[in-house]
């Protein structure tokens, strides 16, 4: 592995069988591993994750196999589960909904998208690129919610 890979743009870049260059490796395993030991230390057995499966890019860690098997884990490898004190469940309320249904749910909720970002090779100055897959299906679900996309994104650089 290299550190100086090209993030893919203007294409998705998914090919069957084949892990995206921008994968991280265990990355979900290791967020819900935090996630599941303070709420361990909190006595919470209710864990909340982000994953979505339905623009799925080819992360393993974002499909419902992965967060069962989790889900399955937490409740044997903590005291708290193996005490009786409770199960541990991992709730992923996104994750067979669309970008579009996120951003109209975000919207009712009051997020405010001009804080969050979703570029994987943001410029010089933190916006992003508008050209990475995580750009482009951030604007599609934008384009699906008929929404404009509040955040502003790099100029496009000519080829």
């Amino acid at each position: 592995m290299t550190a100086n890979l090209e993030v893919p743009k203007n294409q998705f870049s998914r090919r069957a069988g084949a892990l995206p260059i921008t994968y991280v490796p265990a990355r979900n395993t290791i967020l819900l591993s935090l996630a599941l030991g303070w709420a361990e230390v909190l006595g919470a057995f209710d864990i909340f994750f982000g994953a979505n499966a339905v623009d799925y890019s080819g992360y393993p860690d974002c499909r419902a196999e992965f967060i069962a098997a989790f889900e399955g884990l937490a409740n044997l490898g903590t005291a708290a589960a193996a005490q009786g004190m409770g199960r541990f469940r991992v709730h992923a309320p996104l994750l067979t909904m669309t970008k579009g249904q996120i951003i109209i749910l975000g919207m009712k909720l009051g997020l405010d998208y001009s804080l969050t970002h979703s570029c994987y090779d943001p410029d010089r100055l933190g916006r992003a690129c508008g050209r990475c897959d995580a750009c482009l299906i951030r604007l599609k679900g934008f384009e699906e919610a008929h929404l404009a996309d509040p955040i502003e994104y790099a100029p496009k650089r000519s080829l």
